[in-house]
């Protein structure tokens, strides 16, 4: 846009927000402040922005993207008069190059600060299965590799062993090794010659292992680079047919959204799992309904949340009936969303029960859940005054909290010094206090 032309375009989406001018400059500024960009504009550049004067070259996807998830939608450089013509819509980049990429910068520890740097997107496009599963790609294959079903069941039970490192130690553990098992070994495998079931069972494995590091990525608070590799892993499932995995995925980042608060983006992806799960059994029911339930009680749709709650113990009852085993979500993470809907919906008695509940039924490996869930369990019952009852839990969550590696665990114990310095009157709480302040990792 020529300096001096009025931009239109940004006064029509700023119209459109409803906002004034100092709540868009503190929505950007909030944007920032995620992926830590320094933001020195005040709401008189707001004017100045829709007279024609560009913002900072930084700044301008800060303002997209505040802008994006006002409106729920996309908002382009060209929609918001930042550019003076649309993006050619190119061809999906090659999958498996960039999955050298991401996971090349990943593992290099110069380039992880940069890499993390990246915002979490609200307004996100969401793609289908359809899309998905019809972008396959050409990938040329390497005439002097060739794998077979054993190959890829040992790099399955290396992406599991993985999996029980990160819940045993946390993200911060086990990422490195993550990104560096994807770049050398998973992405020579993507590349080998091999039977169409085999390339498959091998997609399958790696869109698997791109989930697992996108979880591990949000486990340390990088929540853009996450949603990178939850795309990764959603389109390598599309072109190895895995519906289990592209469901299991986008509930993932369904539990990211509501995690950070993006209520509606959370209850999109939800629904978008569920719906693409065509056949879900009733283990897989109860995993996706009770995640359905969380997003919508935390928009305050208290009908729907209970519609899905009721429906996830339902199906959680016929699943438990049809076999011993625990699988994946079991009776201790329906009782962690029962809480979860009865906080959003302001029954704070009940979600500390139920979240005790979860707890007493929850296998004792995993000692990053323990920290978060005991951790909000002390801050509820500190909110309804139970300050003694708090203290103890949250000493339980220092028992743990040195053996695990997680920057959402970091976050937990810094809440926890912050609610305990009004009281430090009482001894309890003086306790644990001083007990918790060295622990806390700063890094």
């Amino acid at each position: 846009m020529a300096a001096g032309t009025p931009n239109t375009a940004l006064a029509a989406l700023f119209e459109e927000t409803g906002w004034t001018r100092g709540q868009l400059i503190r929505a950007v500024a909030r944007v920032g402040a995620e992926v830590g960009i320094p933001f020195q504009y005040d709401e008189s550049a707001v004017p100045k922005w829709i007279a024609g004067s560009l913002p900072r070259p930084a700044v301008r996807p800060l303002v997209l993207e505040a802008l994006s998830r006002r409106l729920g939608r996309p908002v382009t450089p060209y929609a918001a008069g930042f550019s003076q013509a649309p993006e050619i819509s190119r061809q999906s980049p090659d999958t498996v190059a960039g999955l050298v990429d991401l996971g090349s910068a990943d593992m290099d520890p110069s380039r992880r600060s940069v890499l993390g740097a990246g915002f979490f997107s609200a307004a996100a496009a969401i793609p289908g299965w359809p899309d998905v599963r019809d972008r396959l790609e050409r990938v040329q294959a390497d005439p002097h590799t060739r794998i077979g079903r054993a190959e890829v069941d040992a790099i399955a039970a290396m992406i599991e062993h993985i999996s029980d490192l990160d819940d045993k130690f946390g993200g911060r553990m086990a990422r490195p090794m993550a990104a560096a098992f994807l770049v050398n070994t998973i992405v020579p495998a993507l590349k080998a010659t091999a039977t169409d079931d085999v390339k498959n069972a091998m997609r399958s494995a790696a869109a698997d292992h791109c989930y697992l590091t996108g979880y591990m990525a949000m486990d340390e608070r990088q929540d853009g680079l996450a949603q990178r590799y939850y795309g990764k892993a959603l389109e390598l499932a599309g072109t190895a047919g895995d519906h289990l995995t592209y469901c299991t995925t986008l509930r993932g980042m369904s539990v990211q959204a509501v995690d950070l608060g993006h209520g509606p983006l959370a209850i999109r992806l939800a629904d978008a799992a569920a719906s693409a799960s065509p056949q879900a059994g009733p283990r897989m029911l109860a995993f996706l309904t009770g995640q359905q339930a969380h997003a919508a009680a935390q928009t305050g749709d208290r009908a729907t949340a209970l519609l899905r709650i009721k429906e996830a113990e339902t199906a959680m009852e016929k699943a438990e009936s049809r076999a011993k085993a625990f699988g994946s979500y079991d009776p201790s993470a329906l009782a962690y969303h029962t809480g979860q809907v009865r906080y959003e919906l302001g029954d704070v008695a009940g979600s500390i029960a139920s979240m005790e509940l979860a707890d007493r039924l929850r296998e004792p490996v995993y000692r990053r859940t323990r920290v978060r869930y005991n951790s909000m369990i002390a801050e509820r019952k500190l909110s309804v005054g139970r300050l003694e009852e708090a203290c103890v839990d949250w000493g339980r969550v220092l028992d743990d909290y040195p053996h695990v590696q997680s920057g959402r665990c970091d976050d937990r114990v810094r809440i926890m010094l912050a609610s305990l310095r009004p009281h430090l009157g009482n001894p309890y709480a003086r306790e644990v206090y001083e007990r918790g302040r060295p622990m806390l990792r700063t890094a």
